[in-house]
């Protein structure tokens, strides 16, 4: 069986799309010896100020990987979009004339999906989809009302073109599945979440101390700096109320101006912004920080996700400080030990988490033997597998998976 994968990011980009995608391609190949996968995917793109070298076209025996050059372009809506479709014209292009036996597209944006969804019905091909965030649901939150209203109706009927193709759906977030057991009654839903890669199950991060008196205590962002995460809200007031703290911030994104703009306004000097580094480096960073944070911007849409960094964080044995709502914080609170939530944007509620939390290493090991990658994606390596009607070898005894 040839599967044909498309994912817009794929290593050695910087994203939990690149992570994913590139995991679930070796979790296949490991899954069913008797395979080929066409991974098309894009030049690492994800941060402006963040590239990687990488080759257009690679050959790794049963896996192909082609990566299309895209235009320059920012976080904008209309960069995203003029790349995005420049992606698109390409994949177009490359699968005219080829032959497949399946379609797999992992996707957060709706576009991806819809992409594989035009290739699958173009060659009469199964569809599995590996669905990371609900697009239409977000821009109705995040673009102002007027914008908002015309996009939501195109999009939403978009969804439904693209999801209603699938022969299978796999959800990250089981906050997603109330949304699209409503509009999607049909098709079958899996729920296999992101997962830990090898690089954050370290064992410094379990003998990691308590931080010395003598210097400030260290709380560490890493990760997209965007609308979503709504750090320009929230960073600079909490950095104006503990002097005694110091915040580190790694990323890149659409609203690092304004993060630097407030910064700049309050004049805090104990606030870093520093560019995306190479996933070694940042799990130094991370060892190194006292508490590891995390926020996303107070919009209903946000309540349903739940982020890729929490397992992460999960893993590094750090007390995590979280800004989230609905799904998102039931799974820190059932989940992770020796972390606090509050509600997002809301500086007072923050201030009593952080509070709460004991400055000391917190080994998870039961967290990191359920959620590590390689069983995740062993076992939706399986389901995929199985949704195109390929028997795979056993599965990993550990490992997230839920069906309905």
């Amino acid at each position: 069986m040839k599967i044909l994968f498309l994912s817009f990011y794929f290593e050695p980009d910087l994203c939990a799309g690149s992570f994913r995608a590139t995991a679930t391609t070796e979790a296949l190949l490991e899954a069913d010896a008797g395979i080929t996968i066409e991974v098309l995917t894009t030049q690492p793109n994800r941060y402006e100020s963040f590239s990687a070298a990488a080759v257009a076209a690679e050959d790794r025996g049963r896996i192909r990987i082609t990566r299309f050059a895209l235009p320059p372009h920012k976080s904008g809506m209309r960069d995203q979009a003029r790349a995005f479709m420049a992606y698109a014209r390409q994949v177009l292009a490359h699968v005219n004339g080829e032959s497949y036996d399946a379609v797999l597209a992992t996707s957060s944006r709706l576009l991806t999906a819809a992409l594989a969804s035009l290739v699958a019905r173009r060659k009469r091909l199964p569809l599995y989809l590996d669905i990371r965030d609900i697009f239409v649901d977000t821009i109705g939150d995040v673009l102002p009302a007027p914008a908002a209203r015309l996009a939501v109706v195109p999009f939403g009927l978009l969804e439904r073109w693209t999801m209603t193709r699938a022969k299978r759906i796999n959800l990250v977030s089981r906050g997603f599945q109330a949304y699209f057991v409503s509009r999607y009654p049909s098709v079958p839903l899996s729920f296999f979440t992101n997962g830990i890669d090898e690089e954050f199950i370290n064992p410094e991060a379990a003998s990691c101390s308590a931080p010395e008196a003598s210097r400030p205590i260290e709380v560490l962002y890493a990760g997209n700096i965007g609308e979503g995460q709504g750090l320009h809200l929230i960073i600079p007031p909490l950095a104006d109320c503990l002097p005694g703290y110091r915040f580190r911030i790694i990323g890149d994104g659409g609203r690092l101006k304004e993060l630097r703009r407030e910064v700049e306004r309050r004049h805090l000097t104990n606030v870093s912004l520093e560019p995306p580094v190479k996933r070694k480096e940042l799990v130094a960073a991370s060892l190194r920080a006292d508490i590891l944070f995390l926020h996303l911007n107070d919009y209903p849409a946000f309540r349903k996700v739940l982020p890729s960094k929490l397992f992460e964080y999960g893993a590094l044995g750090k007390p995590v400080w979280a800004g989230v709502r609905g799904f998102a914080a039931e799974f820190v609170r059932n989940e992770i030990d020796n972390a606090a939530v509050f509600p997002p944007c809301d500086v007072n509620a923050a201030l009593e988490a952080l509070a709460a939390l004991e400055l000391r290493p917190t080994p998870r090991p039961s967290f990191v033997a359920r959620f590590e990658r390689k069983n995740v994606t062993r076992q939706l390596a399986r389901d995929i597998l199985s949704t195109f009607g390929v028997p795979a070898r056993p599965a990993h005894p550990l490992g997230v998976t839920q069906e309905t």
